[in-house]
């Protein structure tokens, strides 16, 4: 059996249970890989944030594969999320309650079909999220949003490779998208229902590739933390004080 090593860097890939946030998935996976290190210092990182109300793969980097984080980003990105037409939030998802309605009534399959093939695909523009990780003077913008202020955020350039609609039993609908770094589902839901002429926010999100990693090929967290702690690992000698 192949031993792992994850101070020469290794990359694992989990399936982010909801309500998790990334972050959190890290913490855990460091944890038990310090544990099994007898050691206090070792570099992981993820390389893509998912909120904590989105699920599927995450990709962890540990030891010297952190560098290849910025490179593993940018990957093509597959996503499968649930919309609610007829109504916006703060946040555009859950996160937030319905701040306004709108008519959704005048809206049918045909529409939305036609709609997200003519407005969603190639390069379009997108504002991110208020209540997102994006840089304002210095602060996170979701810290700025959660005290009640106003957050203006510039229009970035984005790439959809493809965008499906698998499934419309209104005011409910769900769509699958492949896309390039940087893009905002639950901003895309809020775009998804200015271009119907109503309003929308993301009920669920699940991603399920990053590049070649694919959903199904990843570890739930315990089976990783698992695995951590019995399979054959490359253990560096630790330096004894003289």
């Amino acid at each position: 059996m192949c031993m792992f090593n994850p101070v020469e860097g290794e990359i694992f890939c989990i399936d982010k249970p909801l309500g998790w946030s990334s972050f959190d998935a890290v913490k855990k996976i460091r944890g038990r890989l310090l544990r099994r290190l007898h050691t206090k210092k070792l570099k992981v990182g993820h390389a893509g944030t998912l909120d904590p109300l989105a699920t599927g793969v995450l990709i962890i980097c540990t030891g010297h594969a952190t560098k290849r984080i910025d490179e593993l980003q940018t990957g093509v990105k597959e996503y499968i999320a649930d919309m609610m037409l007829g109504a916006t939030t703060p946040s555009f998802d859950r996160e937030t309650e319905v701040d306004a309605t709108y008519p959704w009534q005048h809206i049918t399959r045909e529409m939305v079909e036609q709609t997200l093939q003519s407005r969603f695909v190639g390069r379009i523009e997108q504002v991110p999220p208020a209540y997102s990780a994006c840089n304002v003077d210095g602060h996170r913008a979701y810290k700025i949003a959660r005290k009640g202020r106003e957050v203006k955020l510039k229009a970035k350039v984005l790439e959809i490779n493809e965008i499906e609609l698998l499934d419309f039993n209104p005011p409910s609908m769900r769509i699958r998208v492949v896309c390039g770094r940087g893009t905002y589902i639950r901003a895309l839901a809020r775009d998804i229902g200015e271009a119907l002429s109503s309003g929308a926010y993301l009920t669920a999100l699940r991603r399920t590739r990053v590049g070649n990693f694919k959903v199904e090929d990843c570890r739930s967290v315990e089976d990783m933390a698992s695995y951590i702690d019995d399979a054959p690992m490359v253990i560096p000698d630790v330096e004894k004080p003289e």
